[in-house]
This record gives structure tokens, C-alpha cells and sequence, in this order.
């Protein structure tokens, strides 16, 4: 199956933002017949299925997938083969309900050295009356158990989804987001998947551009909601993940991991 691979930059900028989003990338097609497919619903899979198994070869699901720079951003960020750990569809009626928490989808999940992803499909335009998914940069290194976070309405540098038709984001598992109310005049429509890995999450991109000035300089982005002291920590615990993702243990940003991590042997 053809694939276009993630560059560094572009794997910097998700260890930065926590997301990675691709405008545009589904065919007008597709998205023509997608609102068909969600209404009528995809068939649940159970926890763990292989993404090859998950979906059947000609569905929709399997089509969107295995769309060439779809697929190698998957395979990019978790691997090859990876597994499908649950998928829903979410629907927002025009004109009611309400905004749903700020939360984190990783409940109980602390690691640092890997992680799961969730993509979101949209299939038509995603208007801003439209109350598209609300999410934080940066936030996806910060642990919460899920709606923690919920009791806050806004934080400075959040973003609001707005989009064109086949849009698709990418999301760290700890990000934190959350779907708004939609006050147009249409269906909202948004499929999720979460997959999980199966090998080491290790230059599993396009790695050619690794020394590229620009994977420093999106590593050592700091957002809005930062505060001066503790936002440190999150570009910390960033130097732990690019190190994992790399395989450099002595990668850093302007010392803070090497200092941390220093352990002198002791005197007999």
C-alpha cells in the first residue's frame, strides 16, 4: 500500500501541538457518500482488532485508511499494523444540546515513551457556528484523568475546529478537547478512531530531515495557557518523548533533561 510518510518537522510539530491536521485530504467522493455510511452506522469492533481485520477490504472505513497520505501518517506515529482500539461516530444536532467538557480521553494512561492516536474525520465543511471540536496545544503531555479539566471554560491559545470538507486531525490520546454546541443549521458530523501500536514508536517517519533547524525550533514552542515556571515541564516531558521517538538518549533542550537525568557513579 502506498504511503506518504510524516517528515521530522511534521513529527515535531505533533510532539509539540499534540495533534497534527491535514486539510482537504478526503476525496470529494467520499465525503459525498460519507454522511450515508455515519447515518447509517459502521459496526463496532472489539478492543484490540488488527486494523486489517478491522475493517473490511471496499468499505468505507478501510477506504479512508488506506488513503496514501492518511496511512503514512498512521504509520508514521504508531507503526505499521497498528490495532484499533474503539471507533464511534459523533453527531451534533443544529441548535441545541450542549458543549461537552474539556477532558482528556487517556483516563488512566501515564506513559510518556508511547502513545495511542485518535483520528477525526470530518466530511463537510465545519463552520465556526458550527461548534467544531475545541482542543488545547500542548496539553497532551500534561496528565489529567479525563474531565478534570472540565470545570474550565477557556484557556488562553485554545483552538475551535473549523475546516474544510475531509478535513482530518490526528490526536495524542491525552489531549485535551472537547465537542461544542453547534448553534448552525446543519448535522455536525465527526468519525473517531484510536489506534493503538504494536511495534517500538521509533523513526517510524521519513527521517531524512532530522537535523533540520526547524524540529528544534518546533520542540522548543511554548503556548499561550504556559505558565512561566511549570510550563518548563511540558517542554520536559517533550525531550523525553522525542528521545524515545528518536532513539537519542542525549537529545535535549537547553539542558533541562541532562541535568535531571544525572547520575554519577558513586566513590567505593
Amino acid at each position: 500500500m502506498q504511503t506518504t510518510l510524516l517528515t521530522s518537522v511534521q513529527m515535531a510539530r505533533f510532539v509539540a501541538h499534540g495533534s497534527l491536521r491535514m486539510d482537504a485530504v478526503v476525496p470529494a467522493e467520499m465525503n459525498e457518500q460519507a454522511i450515508d455510511v455515519l447515518d447509517a452506522g459502521i459496526p463496532a469492533v472489539p478492543y484490540g482488532t488488527p486494523l486489517a481485520e478491522a475493517f473490511p477490504a471496499g468499505s468505507f472505513a478501510r477506504r479512508l485508511v488506506d488513503l496514501p497520505v492518511v496511512a503514512g501518517a498512521l504509520h508514521s506515529l504508531v507503526g505499521p499494523d497498528p490495532t484499533v482500539d474503539h471507533h464511534a461516530v459523533h453527531i451534533r444536532e443544529p441548535q441545541g444540546g450542549s458543549a461537552q467538557p474539556l477532558h482528556g480521553d487517556a483516563i488512566i494512561d501515564t506513559r510518556m515513551d508511547a502513545f495511542d492516536v485518535q483520528l477525526m474525520y470530518y466530511p463537510h465543511e465545519v463552520t465556526a457556528d458550527m461548534g467544531g471540536t475545541l482542543s488545547v496545544p500542548g496539553s497532551h503531555l500534561r496528565r489529567t484523568n479525563e474531565s478534570d479539566t472540565g470545570r474550565y471554560q477557556n484557556l488562553r491559545g485554545q483552538t475551535r475546529l473549523t475546516c474544510p470538507a475531509g478535513t482530518v486531525a490526528i490526536l495524542h490520546h491525552g489531549l485535551w478537547h472537547g465537542g461544542r454546541r453547534n448553534d448552525g443549521d446543519v448535522r455536525r458530523y465527526m468519525f473517531k478512531i484510536r489506534f493503538n501500536p504494536t511495534v517500538p514508536q521509533v523513526r517510524l517517519w521519513d527521517t531524512s530531515d532530522l537535523d533540520d533547524p526547524a524540529v528544534l525550533a518546533e520542540l522548543g514552542r511554548r503556548f499561550p495557557w504556559y505558565e512561566t515556571a511549570t510550563g518548563r515541564l511540558e517542554i520536559y516531558n517533550r525531550v523525553r518523548l522525542w528521545r524515545a521517538l528518536t532513539g537519542d538518549t542525549a537529545f535535549d533542550i537547553d539542558y533541562w533533561m541532562t541535568r535531571v537525568s544525572n547520575r554519577p557513579g558513586r566513590a567505593a
